[in-house]
């Protein structure tokens, strides 16, 4: 009997989990530290060299990883196009004065640079808060933490989100059953949110001329719309019409994200040459790159069967399921600052492990409760780029934004806890 035999299988898991953490830390790229991370864990469990290729054969021509790399890319694509021509910023332009409120303005900025996934994108509506902010009588801590939790408000289930769309790829979950599910915690949010700021008194002389018609904010806006509505609308048509096709819903995404992209190209003139050079952008090859990286390492974690003994042990142990289900996520997501770092790491063992352990319960109780749960905390965690870059732009004063941070975010997973409970009772079979 091999020595490695004799160690449990969750703690030979573990050991692969600190090591992933410790090469991001160590400013590895996520892909990487995933890459890492999967032959590792080959070596723990001693999987015979024709698995391990089989296992990295298999996702990497897995059509659901194909489509998600595709969609990744695309998003990353329509992002970057839609803010070096500028029409993010007249998005934002032609949306001033259509509310006189000064609180919604100081939440709707950061809000609408959120329906874009780009790295630190807090960053963008910095600006925006800040000129909202500056006549106003609250701190650069209270900027910072507006700026940076209404940023985060749709990554809860909003589909251009890749955290979202690899969680229904790990899960099997159905898109449109994990956005409706999901998309109540961003009311959850944004309450939490709007209660912190009813706290502090805004007193603004910033104040935009009134505009007469939503016409130009809409033009603006149109790209986003395009993938949102026709694209869902057109994945369900493709799965229910060519049931073979297992990737119908996301071959709709696709096909909306490339007419959204047509749309700003054709709208702002651009050239098929400098498409095809944010097409070949560093960030968008990491994506994809990680995205392959990422499901390599779920079907080594299948094909070594540490899932299966991992299992065998929790049940051993009496660990109840749903505190493993807020717990690791949760750790993970704290600890790296990213949201597909803990979809990636922990919805593998998660998965498989609500079948064994509950086997007559829906998974998407637990799918709700573990996104809720991991990205909280990714919103605490020190490592997030949004936090990071917002704090640096108002010089906030870190521990003044946690004590405006760490009681929304305890109360999103308490509301996750109750919501749990409900979804238990009225989806489960």
């Amino acid at each position: 009997m091999c020595i490695l035999d004799s160690i449990p299988a969750t703690i030979r898991v573990c050991l692969v989990f600190v090591a992933i953490l410790f090469a991001i830390r160590k400013r590895l790229s996520l892909g990487s530290a995933f890459l890492l991370g999967a032959f590792f864990l080959s070596l723990l469990f001693m999987m015979p060299l024709p698995n391990l290729l089989a296992a990295i054969g298999k996702a990497v021509v897995f059509p659901k990883t194909l489509s998600l790399a595709t969609i990744v890319s695309l998003i990353l694509i329509l992002s970057h196009s839609m803010e070096q021509t500028g029409q993010m910023q007249r998005m934002l332009n032609a949306f001033k004065g259509l509310i006189g409120n000064p609180r919604l303005n100081l939440i709707v900025f950061p809000a609408l640079i959120g329906l874009l996934p780009m790295p630190g994108g807090a960053v963008f509506s910095a600006p925006m808060v800040k000129q909202l902010g500056e006549n106003s009588r609250l701190s650069g801590s209270q900027l910072s933490f507006i700026n940076y939790w209404f940023r985060h408000i749709w990554e809860y289930w909003w589909p251009l989100y890749p955290g979202i769309l690899l969680a229904t790829v790990l899960t099997d979950v159905n898109l449109a059953l994990l956005v409706s599910v999901m998309a109540p915690l961003t009311v959850v949010s944004v309450s939490f949110g709007l209660m912190m700021l009813k706290q502090t008194r805004i007193d603004m002389d910033v104040r935009y001329p009134p505009r007469q018609s939503v016409k130009p904010f809409f033009v603006e806006l149109l790209p986003i719309l395009i993938v949102i509505i026709p694209g869902l609308m057109l994945g369900l048509w493709i799965s229910r019409a060519a049931a073979p096709i297992s990737i119908g819903k996301e071959l709709g995404l696709i096909i909306a994200l490339c007419l959204a992209i047509a749309w700003v190209g054709y709208k702002n003139h651009l050239q098929l040459s400098r498409l095809l050079k944010l097409s070949a952008n560093r960030d968008m090859l990491k994506m994809v790159y990680m995205v392959f990286t990422i499901l390599i390492f779920k079907e080594m974690l299948e094909g070594s069967g540490a899932v299966d003994l991992i299992s065998d042990e929790l049940i051993m142990l009496n660990i109840p399921l749903f505190i493993i289900t807020i717990v690791l996520p949760f750790l993970v997501g704290l600890i790296t600052g990213i949201t597909v770092a803990f979809v990636g790491s922990t919805f593998p063992i998660l998965a498989p492990l609500i079948h064994s352990l509950d086997p007559a319960a829906s998974i998407m109780p637990y799918v709700m409760l573990a996104m809720a749960c991991g990205f909280a905390g990714v919103l605490l965690s020190p490592l997030h780029l949004c936090l990071i870059l917002s704090n640096e732009y108002f010089k906030a004063d870190i521990k003044a934004v946690y004590r405006l941070l760490w009681l929304p975010c305890v109360g999103l997973m308490t509301i996750s806890c109750i919501y749990f409970a409900g979804l238990q009772a009225f989806i489960s079979p």
